[in-house]
């Protein structure tokens, strides 16, 4: 009697719960005209450039179809092998066959391999994937670019095909509506109703507890003011914890593509935190979330408004002549732009500059080149004119898809299939909290930098009427790169670290573009090497490297110490000549994109 009354109070609960969901799709059914009225149509992997890259590879592959027949023929041949495989394991009972490819996290789960139906499933899946993807590399006659476009294209729809991004063949999703009776699926359309309402009618998944965090409270908690702040940047000073400091202050210039906090996320992974600990006076560059009455700002506005401005407001509080300066990612593009044309006015106010997986020459970008191209290019730029700014959920998107199978389809199946919360992250609320670029910029940016590769030649572009030349810098040199970098490709750093002309160190860390410059002491994860020497090629360089354990962050300050002075008494924020205006983390922090909690 009590389990017929349980299975009734449960049936009762999960209609009420699927009422809600149908209730709920309704209102976001009705909201999708304003939505669709606000949309532009540019999309990052827009559709006419996809199905013009899929056009010009099939019109490649018809002049000579026989090799992609005999593909064909053979993978049916492969499949039908697999089949009579499995079938034969599946009727006689057999377990599945000892796995011999690499292993995939997709298919993670038990039953992958030990169900016969579901290996044959990702069996086939994986062998139809590696031939398709090796045809289309195949394909003749294609120039470099239409092809990288091809291959990135075709994995994407590849990876989107996944069995295990489908209720009824992924095994876990099936276990766990039967065990909760559908009750993770009905979770899960929640999940994405509340998604597409947040992102106003954009796919865009969750990656994290959005609501688990609040800067200054639990994330960017480090102490200071805002000691200065203009259109384009606050400055914030962070308030000492050792009786004395370093002479020489330092700057940080974060890149202005995310939010400057990924430097400052909690205590024990936070840079900015760890730098003031070992004696620096630390002053950081908090950048501007532009709307549209900022369209005008241009890359020059941000190396005179932002990095100089910086330079000169630290100086009036600390009243030293120099300072030491970090970039980051574009930040350190920026930075070097900045040191050239220093260097073109005699301007030595920089002791050292340290470039964190930054690019300097543009030959080598990776797959961030799929998205750069003269057609891409041209729609990116009509999206900008009409709103004035790159929106920066299309930068988020094109970044995930980078690394689609990890921050996207592996969330989706969390997320929507297992009707599971994403857990707090902080890394991942941070990637999660977008920022726009100003059109002037953005667009001299892309072109000049990613398309065209200017700023490696001499006078390639100009700051007013000052040509640009990196080898005009002698500035004494640190740079931090990343071996698995999917951003800033580790050997493309490495090229832009020859250009300058003053002591360079070169250092590779383990790991990615922010996981590995985010690698606090304490943690002892991922290492790092160094060569002493700097020689013609990437390769040389690393077989002349030696390893060590730990993080970068001790080689740097080690390196840093060098230019940093003699201990002063500590500076408080607010005390000098610049009144402290706010409290760190600031107000141009804050700015979320619209929709965005």
């Amino acid at each position: 009697m009590s389990e017929g009354r349980s299975k009734n109070e449960t049936a009762e609960r999960l209609a009420a719960e699927v009422a809600k969901v149908v209730e709920r799709w309704g209102r976001v059914m009705a909201k999708q005209p304003d939505w669709f009225a606000e949309d532009d149509g540019f999309r990052v992997m827009h559709p006419k450039v996809v199905a013009q890259a899929f056009a010009e590879m099939v019109l490649r592959a018809m002049e000579n179809p026989a090799p992609l027949i005999e593909s064909q023929m053979a993978l049916w041949q492969q499949i039908g092998l697999l089949w009579a495989d499995h079938a034969q394991r599946f009727w006689a009972g057999e377990p599945a066959a000892t796995e011999t490819a690499k292993p995939d996290k997709r298919f993670k789960d038990d039953a992958w391999a030990q169900n016969a139906v579901f290996d044959f499933y990702k069996q086939a899946y994986l062998l139809s994937a590696a031939r398709i993807q090796g045809m289309v590399e195949q394909v003749p006659g294609l120039d470099a670019h239409m092809a990288h476009k091809v291959r990135f294209y075709t994995r994407q729809m590849l990876d989107a095909l996944s069995p295990s991004n489908f209720a009824l063949t992924n095994p876990e999703v099936l276990k766990a509506t039967i065990d909760s009776r559908g009750e993770n699926l009905i979770k899960g359309m929640g999940n994405l109703l509340e998604d597409i309402e947040r992102n106003q009618g954009r796919f865009s998944v969750k990656l994290t507890d959005l609501s688990a965090f609040r800067l200054g409270e639990n994330i960017a908690t480090t102490p200071g003011k805002v000691v200065f702040q203009n259109r384009v940047a606050q400055l914030l000073h962070y308030s000492p914890t050792t009786e004395s400091v370093r002479q020489i202050p330092l700057l940080i210039v974060p890149p202005w593509i995310n939010k400057y906090y990924v430097l400052d996320l909690k205590p024990q992974n936070s840079f900015v935190k760890w730098a003031v600990s070992q004696g620096h006076t630390v002053f950081l560059l908090s950048w501007v979330n532009p709307d549209e009455s900022l369209r005008d700002l241009t890359f020059d506005t941000y190396l005179q408004e932002g990095i100089l401005a910086a330079i000169d407001a630290i100086s009036q509080i600390t009243l030293e002549k120099k300072v030491n300066v970090i970039g980051y990612c574009i930040g350190g593009t920026l930075l070097a732009t900045t040191l050239a044309y220093m260097a073109a006015k005699r301007d030595k106010r920089v002791a050292s500059a340290t470039f964190l997986t930054s690019l300097l020459d543009f030959s080598d970008v990776g797959e961030l080149s799929v998205f750069i191209d003269d057609e891409q290019l041209a729609l990116m730029e009509e999206h900008m004119e009409r709103r004035g700014y790159f929106d920066g959920q299309h930068m988020a998107i094109a970044f995930n898809l980078l690394r689609e199978n990890d921050l996207i389809w592996s969330f989706v199946i969390k997320n929507y299939l297992l009707g599971q919360e994403p857990v707090p992250f902080d890394l991942l609320y941070w990637n999660s909290d977008s920022t726009r670029m100003p059109v002037a910029m953005h667009s001299f940016y892309l072109r000049n930098m990613y398309r065209h590769n200017r700023l490696r030649e001499p006078g390639g572009i100009k700051v007013g009427r000052t040509a640009i030349d990196l080898r005009k810098i002698t500035t004494p040199a640190f740079f931090l790169s990343t071996r698995e970098d999917h951003i800033a490709p580790w050997k493309s750093t490495y090229e832009g670290a020859k250009l300058l002309s003053g002591p360079v160190r070169f250092v590779l860390g383990g790991s990615g573009h922010v996981a590995g410059v985010i690698n606090p002491p304490a943690g002892n994860k991922y290492g790092y090497s160094t060569n002493d020497s700097l020689p013609d090629t990437a390769d040389e360089w690393l077989a002349g490297a030696a390893p060590f354990a730990g993080s970068w962050w001790v080689e740097w300050d080690r390196w840093v110490s060098e230019f940093a002075g003699k201990q002063v008494p500590p500076r408080i924020p607010g005390a000098g000549a610049l009144p402290a205006l706010e409290d760190a983390p600031g107000s141009y922090v804050k700015v979320r994109l619209s929709g965005a909690p």
